[in-house]
């Protein structure tokens, strides 16, 4: 029998994005990533929750996250679980779950999130970013496929829709 890894995730980025590279030069950017549920309790009180998701993106998509999104965007996130053994300093087992990303898309990016988020991720590289002004808005052309920041796309959690009670799905 064959057994499937696989991951759907849709939630606002809770931390500006975090860009680093590996020794061998492959860029792997970490998000932090919020869900959002609600329910009605036995009580008949409605509760709210949130969950929080360590997300990494290796490879060609590391890169457009770190300089494209920043704290409050709204991403669709594909991927795998992983779980990683380490241990404390007090010599015990400790276990962290993260999400290896497959696809990352941009639902809606956070307001000044590309200019302040590419410079950041210049200055952490050691770049100067005047060299790649004059570059800046034909990169920027090719590596932003998604909705314009003022574009309208909804409620992000069940929570902030009003009347989605009523949906019967």
């Amino acid at each position: 029998m064959a057994s499937l890894n696989r991951v759907f995730i849709i939630g606002r980025l809770g931390r500006d994005p975090e860009l680093r590279y590996t020794q061998a030069g492959q860029p792997v950017t970490t998000l932090n990533i919020a869900t959002d549920e609600s329910f009605t309790n036995q009580q008949g009180q409605r509760v709210e929750r949130t969950e929080w998701h360590r997300v990494v993106v290796f490879g060609n998509q590391a890169e457009p996250c770190a300089n494209h999104l920043a704290k409050g965007s709204l991403v669709s996130v594909e991927g795998a679980l992983q779980t990683h053994k380490w241990q404390a300093r007090d010599g015990s087992d400790r276990y962290t779950t993260q999400i290896k990303s497959r696809r990352v898309l941009f639902l809606q990016r956070a307001s000044g999130a590309g200019q302040q988020s590419r410079q950041s991720a210049q200055e952490a590289q050691g770049a100067r970013p005047q060299q790649e002004s004059a570059a800046q808005p034909q990169q920027a052309q090719q590596t932003d496929w998604n909705a314009s920041p003022q574009e309208d796309l909804g409620p992000a959690f069940p929570s902030q829709a009003s009347g989605m009670d009523d949906v019967p799905f």
